[in-house]
Formats: structure tokens, C-alpha cells, sequence
């Protein structure tokens, strides 16, 4: 058990297909606690790394904690992805991480290939040949195509689903249709992921060089462009599989431990990726168990509108967890911020219909995320900054969004602060929502 800033901590480990390790499930009948709060990370590779942000993260906890509570904590482990060129706010960058340098920024390391290779295995000379293409960074039409070919094998979904159930979609597949970043010609998401990378950055002095990313007139500073579009297809997978864990995995298991322990109150955490995972644990909770208590969103990387009845683009269709807030026995709260970049610039492009205007995608609402604006198009919806949430609490039930941008700011592009979320004041927004706090 790796040393944790909070006791008593357990781990939880789910495979690709929501399989748990099941000592570890077990475990959690063991704990003599009257709350459990469980968190799952978003796009890191590698137990170790999830330790240190669960760590980090709890350990305000202790001293916030109401009388007559006692507190228990579980970190979620599942197989995802986290490219070394995404630096954590106060965390130590990897030692095996490239230097942020021109040269090697639109390079893939060699730790970010072997997180690539055990990811997805026997892809072992897809990741070798995307590799090579991005250091040699040919000027051609034809490399651009071969780069989108290869990468986009990395997010095929499994034929025939996971018996019949859409773990990839947060709206319905008719609304939805073909994501620009799996079908739209490789060197136009290219160009328009370079473009998009350049505003992220704080530039004050010039204005990106559109001119430059034109066929024959400086294709290589569109490989940075590439890059971004192998981590797009990547987090594609991760979607798909965060769905998977959640549904067929954490949710069983609320439901067991809503058996075995029918006292303990469960707080559902989630920061990225991982709070698709707990937000689709919700469809795979078993009717009856009412043992989770809250569910907090930290910068959620999957739809506004998954939670909507009704789209406001389409009133017949709603999202994916439509009515699944009900399934929480208190409030379910989005927390977001306007300074994370990789939500709210990359993630439209990459959500965005192929053949989509890219000049008016960011402005789009249908492609913002739930990390971006908070949660959308529900009734009744309760909006608070998180100076109001924290001077006047959280309501008791429903969906509430909390501009959190007052702390949420740390972060260089490409994610900017989209995890950032080590402040004490979002574990005071934890404690609100679960009625656990002083």
C-alpha cells in the first residue's frame, strides 16, 4: 500500500473492461467509517502518479472533517493515459520527461511511447511508426495522412460494442455523429490543432502565422498539430473506457458495498476522465442501493448536456446520463474553470462533428464540456461561484455548477489549469456537497 497523507485509504483497481480486483472490493466492507470518499483520476498512466494526486488532494481533508464523522478514503485505479508533456501544478515533472524545448516539443518521448505501447498491446509498431513520423516531421500530404491512419487505430471501439451499451457517445449517436477528430482529413485536424495550441498560449507580442501552416509553406510546425491529434484519438480510448470502468465496474461494486456496509454514506469524486467514470458508475448502480450521497465533477472532460432531459439543438434527444442525478441521494456538483485550455479549446475541436466549420467550433455550444461552463440544460440547475459556495453551502439536491476559476488558473499549455485541482478549497466544496464538513 503506497504511504497516503490520510488514513484509513484503500485502493481499488479496475482492468480496461471494469474488472475489479477483488480483495481489494472486499476490503471495503473492513472499514469502520461512516463516510467514503472514493476518487478517481483522469489521464494518468501509472498507479504511482494517481497515488501522489490522491495524496495531495485528501490531505486537507482530515482537518475539515465535522464532528462525529468518520472519515474513509478510497483512490480508483484504472489503465489510462497521461502524455509526459502534461505537467501537474506542484508536482515534480518526470524525469524522463523531454525539455520543453522547440525542438523536441512536437517529439514523443520515449516514456510516452512505452505508456502508448502497454496501453494498447500488439500496437507495438503502430506506436514505433507514429513515433518516427513525428521526429522526422516530412512535408507531405501523404505523411499526414499515414500519422491519422495510424493513430486513429488506437481508438477503434471493439466490434459490436460491450453487450449493446455506448460507453463512447454523451449524446445520442444521431445528434452526435462522426467526431471530427476520428474521421476529419488528418492534416485539416493537423492544422487545425496547431492553430488551436497557439491560442492557448498567452501570446501577447504576435498572432499565430496562419499563413504558415499552408501545403508547401511550413508544414513542420503542423507536426505539433499532430501530436495533439495522436493525443485526441488516445483520449478518445480513454472515453470509451472510463464509460466501460464505471458501468460495468465501480457501479457493482456501490451496489455490493451498499449490501455489505448499508450504513456507510459514499462520495463520489472524479477529476477529468475520471468523472465520466464516476458519473457513468451511475447507470450501473444497482435500483434500490441509495448509498452514494454526492458526486463532485472536477473538471469534467466529457459533455455539458449529459445530464440534459432535453438538448437545446435537439428537444427530442438528451444526454447520455439523462435523469442518472437522481440516482445520487444528494447533490451532483460540475466544478469548472475558464483558464483550463485542453477543455475549453482542444476538446470542442476534437468533439466537433467532421466538416464542421472550424472558425465557429469554440463558440459551438454542443461541443463544450461539463470542465469548460459546468453542467447544462438541466432543471432545476443551481449556478454558484466558489466564493458563494463555500460562504453558503451546497443545495442539498439536484445539479450545481461552481465557477472554481478563482483557484483553478495554474497549468501551461497544452491543458493549461485543467489539473490544477490540489486547493483546499475544493475539498471543502467535497465536504459541502456530502454534509461532512465542520
Amino acid at each position: 500500500m503506497p504511504e497516503m497523507s490520510v488514513k484509513p485509504y484503500r485502493e481499488v483497481t479496475f482492468d480496461k473492461d471494469g474488472d475489479v480486483d477483488a480483495a481489494q472490493r472486499d476490503s471495503l466492507a473492513e472499514m469502520d467509517v461512516t463516510d467514503l470518499v472514493m476518487f478517481a483520476h483522469g489521464w494518468n498512466n501509472s498507479p504511482s502518479v494517481a497515488n501522489r494526486l490522491y495524496s495531495a488532494f485528501f490531505a486537507p481533508f482530515p482537518g475539515l472533517t465535522g464532528e462525529g464523522v468518520r472519515l474513509g478514503y478510497v483512490g480508483v485505479v484504472w489503465p489510462s493515459m497521461k502524455f509526459t508533456d502534461e505537467p501537474i501544478p506542484d508536482f515534480r515533472p518526470s524525469a524522463t520527461a523531454p525539455p520543453l524545448d522547440s525542438a523536441l516539443e512536437s517529439a514523443l518521448d520515449e516514456a510516452t511511447q512505452d505508456a502508448l505501447v502497454e496501453l494498447f498491446p500488439g500496437h507495438d509498431g503502430t506506436v514505433r511508426r507514429l513515433a518516427q513520423l513525428l521526429h522526422a516531421q516530412p512535408e507531405s500530404e501523404a505523411a499526414f495522412a499515414e500519422f491519422g491512419s495510424l493513430a486513429r487505430q488506437l481508438a477503434e471501439a471493439p466490434v459490436g460494442g460491450v453487450g449493446g451499451t455506448c460507453f463512447t457517445d454523451d449524446l445520442p449517436h444521431d445528434e452526435q455523429g462522426p467526431p471530427a477528430v476520428l474521421f476529419e482529413d488528418s492534416l485539416t485536424m493537423c492544422r487545425r490543432f496547431a492553430l488551436a495550441l497557439e491560442e492557448s498560449v498567452e501570446v501577447t507580442e504576435k498572432e499565430p502565422a496562419v499563413e504558415s501552416f499552408a501545403v508547401g509553406g511550413g508544414l513542420k510546425k503542423v507536426w505539433k498539430g499532430a501530436k495533439e491529434l495522436l493525443r485526441q484519438t488516445t483520449y478518445y480510448a480513454m472515453k470509451r473506457r472510463a464509460g466501460r470502468v464505471g458501468e460495468l465496474g465501480l457501479g457493482p461494486l456501490l451496489g455490493q458495498l451498499a449490501r455489505s456496509s448499508p450504513a456507510v454514506r459514499v462520495h463520489l469524486v472524479g477529476h477529468s476522465q475520471g468523472a465520466r467514470l464516476v458519473s457513468f458508475a451511475l447507470r450501473g448502480l444497482p435500483h434500490g442501493a441509495n448509498n452514494v450521497k454526492s458526486l463532485t465533477l472536477l473538471q469534467g472532460s466529457f459533455s455539458h448536456y449529459a445530464f440534459a432531459q432535453s438538448l437545446p439543438h435537439a428537444a427530442h434527444s438528451g444526454g447520455a446520463l439523462r435523469s442518472m442525478e437522481h440516482r445520487v441521494d444528494g447533490p451532483v456538483v460540475a466544478c469548472y474553470s475558464r483558464h483550463d485550455s485542453a477543455l475549453g479549446v482542444i476538446y470542442p475541436l476534437a468533439s466537433s462533428l467532421a466538416g464542421d466549420d472550424a472558425n465557429v467550433v469554440g463558440l459551438d455550444k454542443r461541443w463544450w464540456a461539463m470542465g469548460h461552463d459546468g453542467i447544462q440544460a438541466v432543471q432545476p440547475l443551481v449556478r454558484l461561484t466558489l466564493e458563494e459556495a463555500l460562504r453558503q453551502g451546497i443545495p442539498g439536491s439536484g445539479c450545481v455548477s461552481v465557477d472554481t476559476a478563482s483557484v483553478v488558473r495554474r497549468g501551461g499549455p497544452p491543458a493549461g489549469a485543467h489539473s490544477d485541482i490540489c486547493h483546499e478549497e475544493l475539498a471543502r466544496v467535497v465536504l459541502a456537497a456530502g454534509r461532512i464538513g465542520r
